[in-house]
């Protein structure tokens, strides 16, 4: 990834474990990816926060119900509650995108 505008997409990530581990064959990798992501979602689906050290963590907010202006005819509409996921970043992980950005700021 080379600029903000770069997108690292699920089948990127394969290929570069692919990459980086030959000997397995891609399908491997895949199927070890999906299921990461799959047990990731089904955690946070049940309510669970997931963390990973030195990379950040994973949660659900609630967001309440709560009074809306409709911008095009003004009315007051009630919203319903809702539920977000919500990424914090870890420690290791704000340090090393702060070095990175500090070095290309100065460059």
């Amino acid at each position: 990834m080379t600029s903000e505008t770069d997108i690292l997409v699920k089948s990127d990530l394969v290929n570069q474990i692919a990459d980086q581990f030959e000997d397995i064959p891609v399908k491997h990798i895949s199927f070890a990816v999906n299921t990461i992501v799959e047990l990731m979602s089904t955690a946070l689906i049940s309510g669970n926060r997931i963390e990973i050290r030195g990379f950040g963590s994973f949660s659900l907010n609630y967001y309440p119900p709560r009074k809306a202006h409709n911008p095009k005819t003004g009315k007051v509409v009630a919203t319903i509650g809702k539920y977000r996921a919500h990424f914090k970043p870890g420690k290791g992980l704000k340090a090393r995108i702060m070095t990175q950005h500090r070095a290309e700021t100065t460059s």
